[in-house]
Order: structure tokens, then C-alpha cells, then sequence
């Protein structure tokens, strides 16, 4: 057998599994790389155009995931993990949208189990991409040893390989660890953190041992691994064209920091790396340039986005314009849409720009518009979530100025009157009612991006504003057009009761495949599965 890559296994480390795909290779088994060719893995780092396209292929692994549940290509997962599955699975585990199908109803009900599809193709793809960077850092430092390719180059792809590393694992933990703040000391179940890559029998047991440590030293992992990004990764204004946006950058890094700092709440240090970025983006005139067609991939705003195309997206079952518009398997919900704080004339509620309205009165996100090519780029980072995070972070500082300051930034550009309209002093009470509007301000900008499921994970145990577990929602089907009427909050059924933060359903569980396999996560399964 040749030292090959394999293609659909390394993803979950068990061991019946993997070691039947590595007994079983053929051409047909090799890792694809890139998304058309297979490269051997003896033959992947040896040029530098190889190495360039092994690169591509770890973000082709972001994007469209790298498990393969059959020969079959249809039974691949599309859209994991950073494509529809990011966006789809993070809204309908909160509110604010309404799965109006059975697409992700086990995930919007909270009635998957350790079998269920998409929360165990999660687990699967996140580490799949994680063994895939794992298997490109590896080959790149022995291409750089061997000058196959030059130091700068080198660092610049390793930097890029840290940055994908620490994305997967970050968010992972926010499905299947608790919160930073769960204990004291962060001291709970965190996630496995894996650095090695997976790519002989020998490094699969060793891989095996592997348990999840605590909450604090996956952070501190993540961090490491995010520095080292800085540090290495080429800064945004070297590169060019899309490659600013849908390519790591120095940049990236930060804003990725930014965010880990958030979870833990060290919002001195939200503060320290935001403000390294306020030279390199600013927010666009208004909300929806980011989703034009034309300027998804060429905008001040965007700072990670994952990129698709007529040649290469995540397909009709996977495409965000398929998802949220073309198939109108999700809908924004009344919940939010009737929401006081999103004021009746703010411009994201205008219809074609950022809203569709369906014939039946039902509304959908129009922020993915492409339904021909699914080209529109999955939004990862945006510089207004920098900037509403260090706005959050002053204001629990007790910098109340500035905090207001930061939010009206971002609101205002959306108000038709910002001078009659904006955030005053006078507006908040206290810097409860501050950080509430902050937080209010995040899910209406952030409405159909993926960004829901992370705020109510990382404020279940907050003191100010916490999230009581996964919030009552509307029941999975399409709302009424009356229920979109504006002037009162919605206060009809809500079909889905609210799962206290208590339950254990509060995490998804390690995938059965997983535990059957695994000795050690069998014995570090998630309480209650």
C-alpha cells in the first residue's frame, strides 16, 4: 500500500473505522486535497504548485467537509463546517429563526441523539479539517525543510493551517463543552485538542489517547495556535483580490482572538486585539453591502468569508442561497422580527436588500441572493461583530461612553434618522439594560450568519444578561404572515418549549461512531447521553 492520504477517513478517530479505510486503499481512497485532483501524500509536498493546491484543499475541507458516509458521492455531508451547516445548525439552535421543514428539525427541536446526522457529521468534519491541517502543516515544514518551497512562503501557509486549526476547535467546543464561565476555573470537559497529524496505524493509537481536557486548556490551545497565526500569516493588505477576505490573514487571527476573548470573558484583552484592526477594516456605508453579489468577496467589512462558486459550493442540499432563499428552508421568526429594539424603518428590514418576503406574508434572510451558481460567501467574521464585542466589553468594563459609542457605530448606519434615532445616555438605566441592547444589536445583524447559538453558549451562566438554556421558539413549520405584524412584541404559541441550561441537552453529544471506537471519549461522553 502506498504512504497515501485517506480521502474519507481520518476524520473520526475510531479505530474499527479508520483501520478497515487504511487496510482497504486504493486511487479512489486518496484525501482529495484540492477540489479536483487526488494527491498523494508522498507526492503532495514535493512542488510548489502541490503544496499550494494541499493548502486549497484544507479550505475546501472547510467548506464542504471531508467525510464520506459511502462510495456514493451523494451520501457525502455538504456544507460542513463552515458552509449552510454552520449558518443553518448556529441559527436554528436559538430563536430568532424557524426551521420550516424537516431539514434541521432534529437540531431546532433539541431531538437528536448520538446518531443523528448533522450534530455527528459535526463532530466528524470539524475533525476531519482539523487532520487535514494537521497532515498540510506536517508537509509544509518538510517542504520548507527541503526548499521546495521559501521560509516566507512557508510561514505564511503555516500560519494560515493554525488559524483553520484553531477555527474548527473553537467551534466545536460551543456544541458539545458548557460554557468558559461553567466553572470557576474553566475546569470542565473541554474537546479534544489535535495537533498531530493522523496518517499511519501508529499515529491512530497514539491519536486514540487523546482525552478532552478542560475548557481552559482547549482555550489556551486555541490561542497559541491563533498567535502563532498572527505572527506567521500574511497581512490582509499583501494580498490580492478575494484572497483578502477568503484566505487567513494576520488580521483574521485577531478578529478570531477577539472572539475567543469574549467567550472568556476577559474583556480587557476583547479591548487589546480589537483595536489592533481599527486601521485595516471599517464598516460599510450601509448593512447590506456585504451581500451584494458583487462585493461579497471586496468589501471593508468582511474579514473571513468562505468562499464558493459556480464550480465549487456546497451544492442545492448545502447552498446558503438553496437553504435560506431558492427552498425557504428557514425563515426568520416573529420573535425577533417583532423584536422593539429593530425599529419598523431600520434598513435591514428592506425587502430584496436583506429581507425577502414570501407571497404567503412569510419573511426570509435575503443576504445569500445567488440561486443559480451558489456563489455568495459564507460569512465567518464580519469587523461589525469586532466592533459590537468591544462594545460589550466597555461596557462591562464600565466604560459606558465608549460602549455606547461602539454600538451606535454599527446601529446607526442602519436608522433612517440617526440624529432622532440613535442611542443617547439617557437610553439605559444601567449597564444591564446596555449590555442588553448590545446583545439585541448582535441578533439583529447578525440574523441569518450562524452567530445566534454562540451568544446564548456563552451567556448561560453570564451575571448581567444570561440566556436561561436554549430559548422557547416557534414550533418547526411555516409561520403565519399575521404573525409578522409589526407594532407589539409576538406573543403567540411558540411551539418549541424552552430546555433549561440545566438539561443535557444543552450539548450535543460525542457521536456514537466515536464512543463505540473510542476508550477514551467513551468514558468522557457528555453527562445525560
Amino acid at each position: 500500500m502506498k504512504n497515501n492520504i485517506i480521502k474519507r477517513g481520518l476524520s473520526v478517530l475510531s479505530a474499527s473505522l479508520v483501520m478497515a479505510m487504511i487496510g482497504s486503499c486504493s486511487e479512489a481512497d486518496t484525501l482529495d486535497l484540492q477540489p479536483y485532483n487526488n494527491i498523494y501524500e508522498d507526492v503532495a509536498f514535493t512542488t510548489p504548485v502541490n503544496v499550494d493546491l494541499a493548502i486549497i484543499g484544507v479550505y475546501n475541507a472547510a467548506q464542504n467537509g471531508v467525510y464520506k458516509t459511502a462510495p456514493d458521492a451523494a451520501n457525502t455531508p455538504r456544507g460542513y463546517v463552515f458552509g449552510a451547516a454552520y449558518t443553518e445548525q448556529n441559527d436554528v439552535r436559538g430563536e430568532d429563526m424557524v426551521n420550516t421543514a424537516t431539514f434541521y428539525q432534529l437540531t431546532y427541536t433539541a431531538t437528536y441523539d448520538g446518531g443523528s446526522p448533522n450534530n455527528s457529521h459535526y463532530w466528524v468534519n470539524g475533525y476531519g479539517l482539523v487532520n487535514k491541517a494537521n497532515i498540510t502543516i506536517e508537509g509544509v515544514k518538510k517542504a520548507g525543510e527541503t526548499g521546495v518551497i521559501k521560509p516566507a512562503v512557508r510561514d505564511n501557509y503555516l500560519g494560515e493551517m493554525y488559524f483553520l486549526r484553531a477555527l474548527a476547535h473553537l467551534e466545536l467546543l460551543k456544541h458539545f463543552s458548557r460554557p468558559y464561565n461553567f466553572t470557576s476555573d474553566a475546569s470542565h470537559p473541554g474537546i479534544p485538542y489535535r495537533t498531530t497529524a493522523i496518517n499511519t496505524p501508529a499515529a491512530i493509537e497514539e491519536g486514540l489517547k487523546v482525552g478532552r481536557g478542560t475548557v481552559a486548556e482547549t482555550y489556551a490551545k486555541i490561542l497559541a495556535d491563533l498567535n502563532l497565526a498572527e505572527t506567521l500569516t500574511a497581512s490582509k493588505g499583501t494580498r490580492n483580490g478575494n484572497a483578502k477576505i477568503t484566505r487567513a490573514t494576520k488580521e483574521a487571527a485577531i478578529a478570531l482572538k477577539v472572539r475567543a476573548y469574549l467567550n472568556m470573558r476577559n474583556w480587557q484583552k476583547v479591548l487589546d486585539e480589537g483595536a489592533k484592526l481599527g486601521a485595516a477594516y471599517t464598516l460599510t456605508l450601509t448593512p447590506e453591502v456585504p451581500f451584494i453579489v458583487a462585493n461579497n468577496y471586496n468589501n471593508t467589512e468582511s474579514i473571513f468569508t468562505i468562499e464558493n462558486s459556480a464550480n465549487t459550493n456546497p451544492g442545492t442540499n448545502a447552498g446558503l442561497a438553496s437553504m435560506y432563499n431558492d427552498r425557504s428552508l428557514v425563515c426568520i421568526s416573529p420573535i425577533i422580527w417583532r423584536n422593539s429594539k429593530w425599529l419598523v424603518d431600520d434598513k435591514r428590514r428592506r425587502d430584496t436588500l436583506m429581507v425577502r418576503t414570501a407571497a404567503s406574508g412569510v419573511k426570509f434572510v435575503n443576504k445569500y441572493k445567488d440561486v443559480t451558481n451558489l456563489s455568495d460567501g459564507a460569512p465567518i467574521m464580519r469587523y461589525a461583530e469586532v466592533v459590537l464585542s468591544m462594545a460589550e466589553a466597555n461596557a462591562r468594563l464600565g466604560n459606558s461612553a465608549a460602549a455606547l459609542e461602539l454600538l451606535n457605530k454599527v446601529r446607526n448606519r442602519s436608522l433612517a434618522n440617526p440624529a432622532t434615532q440613535a442611542y443617547t445616555s439617557s437610553s439605559f438605566a444601567n449597564a444591564t439594560a446596555l449590555v442588553d441592547a448590545i446583545i439585541t444589536e448582535r441578533r439583529i445583524e447578525f440574523l441569518g450568519e450562524g452567530m445566534r447559538w454562540g451568544d446564548i453558549h456563552r451567556l448561560l451562566y453570564d451575571d448581567l444578561v444570561p440566556t436561561p438554556g436554549i430559548p422557547a421558539k416557534m414550533a418547526n413549520g411555516m409561520p403565519t404572515a399575521a404573525s409578522f405584524t409589526l407594532g407589539t412584541p409576538y406573543t403567540g404559541p411558540l411551539g418549541v418549549a424552552m430546555i433549561p441550561k440545566t438539561d443535557f441537552r444543552i450539548l450535543w453529544p460525542i457521536p456514537n461512531d466515536e464512543v463505540v471506537n473510542n476508550p477514551t471519549l467513551a468514558s468522557q461522553q457528555n453527562p445525560g447521553w
